[in-house]
C-alpha cells in the first residue's frame, strides 16, 4: 500500500468571542485537514492543530517539503515515512515547531489509512485497553464582566451537559484571585465532578505554590503547567514536591525528548504531550512508552478527534479533553458521526482507523482558499 498523493485543506472558523487564557487570547478555531491516498486505493484523512498566523506555512511545507519525501513509501512502513519526513525539521532558521506539527499532520492521516487498510479503529491497534474514556470540558476563560460565582455557574453547566469534569483556566491573577474562582466552582458541582487547573505557563513558582496551598481542601485533580517556561522543570518539581498536588505538563514540548526530561527532573506526574503538535501519534506513543517507564500517567492537549484513540489504547491514559462548542465548532459540527456523551463519558469511534466521518458541507463552507 504505496503512498501515491497528500492533500491539505485548511479550515478557519471565527469565534464568537475572545477566549483569553493568562497570557493569550484566541479569536478563530483552524485546522487542516491531511488527506493521504494510496494506490490501494485506500485514503487516510486526519485534521490537526490550531495554527492561526502560520496555516498557509504549515501546508506549503506538507506540500512542498514532506510530500516527496514519502511518495512511494509503504503506508505500513510508518517508522519509516516518519523518519523520512525529518530533514525538513533540521532547518533552524524557522520555527521547528511548525515543521514538527506538519509531520504529525501527515504521520496521522497514514496511520488513519492503515487502520482503514485492515478494517480496524486505531485504539485496537495500539493497545485496546478500553472502549470509552471520561470526558471533561476546557473552560473558565477570563472575562472582566464575570464574578467567580459566575465561573461555578458555567461549570455546573459543564456538569449538566454530561461531562465528568473541567479543566478551568488559571493563571492570569493573582493567586488569591483564582483561588477564588476556583472555590466557586467547586461549591457549584458535585465532589466526584473532576477539576483540573490549567495556568499555561502564568506564575513563578512562589505564586503557584501559593496557589496550591488556598485550594489544598478542593480536590484538584491536577495541577497544569504552573510555572513559566524560563526555569519550568526546576519550578515544577519544587510545586510537585512542596504542595503535593499532581502535576502536569508536556504540551509546550515537541518531541519525546523534552518529555524525557521532564520525567528525568521529577517534574510531573501526568504528561500531556500533544501528537497534534509534537510529530503524530507514532511520536506520542513513544512518549506513552517513556512514561510507562517513570510511573507517569498520559493526558492529551485537548485535539479529541485524535487523542481519543490514544489515550485508550494505554492503560495510563486519563481523560479525553474537549472544548465548549462556542471554543471548537469544529469537533461539534466536522465530525458528522461524533459519538455522543454519556454518563461522562465518550465512546472512542469504532469505525476503521480514526473512525471519522467529515462533513463535506462544514468544509466547504470553512475553507481558507
Amino acid at each position: 500500500m504505496r503512498i501515491s498523493a497528500i492533500e491539505t485543506i485548511p479550515l478557519k472558523l471565527p469565534l464568537p468571542r475572545v477566549y483569553k487564557g493568562s497570557y493569550y487570547h484566541m479569536t478563530h478555531r483552524c485546522t487542516v485537514i491531511t488527506r493521504v491516498s494510496t494506490d490501494d486505493g485506500v485514503v487516510g484523512e486526519a485534521y490537526n492543530g490550531d495554527q492561526f498566523e502560520h496555516q498557509g506555512e504549515l501546508c506549503r511545507i506538507i506540500n512542498e517539503e514532506l510530500t516527496p519525501l514519502v511518495i512511494g513509501m509503504d503506508a505500513f512502513n510508518v517508522e519509516g515515512c516518519w523518519q523520512a519526513m525529518q530533514p525538513p525539521t533540521y532547518d533552524q532558521l524557522r520555527e521547528r515547531k511548525l515543521t514538527v506539527e506538519a509531520v504529525a499532520c501527515v504521520d496521522s492521516a497514514i496511520w488513519d489509512a492503515i487502520g482503514k487498510a485492515l478494517n480496524t479503529p486505531l485504539y485496537r491497534l495500539w493497545g485496546g485497553f478500553r472502549e470509552d474514556l471520561p470526558i471533561i470540558g476546557i473552560g473558565g476563560y477570563y472575562d472582566p464582566e464575570k464574578k467567580p460565582a459566575d465561573y461555578g455557574r458555567e461549570m455546573a453547566g459543564f456538569q449538566a451537559d454530561g461531562l465528568a469534569g473541567c479543566k478551568f483556566k488559571i493563571g492570569g491573577r493573582s493567586p488569591e484571585e483564582d483561588a477564588a474562582r476556583v472555590r466557586a466552582v467547586r461549591a457549584a458541582v458535585s465532589e466526584d465532578f473532576v477539576i483540573v487547573v490549567d495556568a499555561n505557563q502564568g506564575w513563578g513558582a512562589r505564586d503557584a505554590i501559593r496557589f496550591a496551598e488556598l485550594v489544598r481542601d478542593q480536590n484538584i485533580r491536577w495541577f497544569e503547567e504552573p510555572c513559566r517556561w524560563v526555569n519550568d522543570r526546576r519550578s515544577m518539581r519544587d510545586v510537585r514536591a512542596i504542595t503535593g498536588i499532581p502535576v502536569c505538563a508536556g504540551q509546550s514540548e515537541i518531541d519525546r525528548n523534552g518529555c524525557r526530561d521532564l520525567m528525568m527532573d521529577g517534574a510531573i506526574d501526568v504528561c500531556n504531550f500533544d501528537a497534534s503538535w509534537g510529530g503524530g501519534p507514532t511520536e506520542w506513543r513513544r512518549v506513552a512508552a517513556l512514561a510507562s517507564c517513570f510511573d507517569v500517567q498520559m493526558a492529551h492537549h485537548e485535539e479529541p478527534q485524535v487523542s481519543a484513540h490514544l489515550l485508550a489504547a494505554y492503560p495510563h491514559g486519563t481523560y479525553l479533553e474537549v472544548f465548549h462548542r462556542e471554543r471548537d465548532p469544529l469537533f461539534y459540527e466536522l465530525v458528522a458521526n461524533r459519538s455522543p456523551i454519556t454518563n461522562g463519558r465518550y465512546r472512542v469511534p469504532d469505525g476503521p482507523g480514526l473512525g471519522l466521518v467529515l462533513d463535506q458541507a462544514v468544509i466547504a463552507r470553512c475553507r481558507v482558499d
